[in-house]
């Protein structure tokens, strides 16, 4: 198992959230979130998500791998 395994949709939104991400709204399965200052994210509603999708929305965010793990 990797490092960004096992983690939902839903703990994603949880960790953009403490970094000041804001659910603006949700599409069918995909939540999106708001930034004022950073790029807006689409986050699937899903039990797992892969983690190369993971690790793209963290470098999309300006956030590196430690960064969000560590607030995990």
């Amino acid at each position: 198992m990797g490092i960004l395994s096992n983690i939902s949709g839903r703990e994603t939104v949880k960790v953009f959230n403490k970094f000041g991400y804001t659910v603006e709204h949700q599409t069918g399965s995909h939540i999106i979130l708001f930034h004022e200052s950073r790029p807006t994210l689409s986050v699937p509603d899903h039990k797992e998500l892969a983690p190369g999708l993971l690790r793209s929305l963290i470098r999309k965010s300006g956030l590196t791998v430690e960064e969000f793990l560590h607030v995990k």
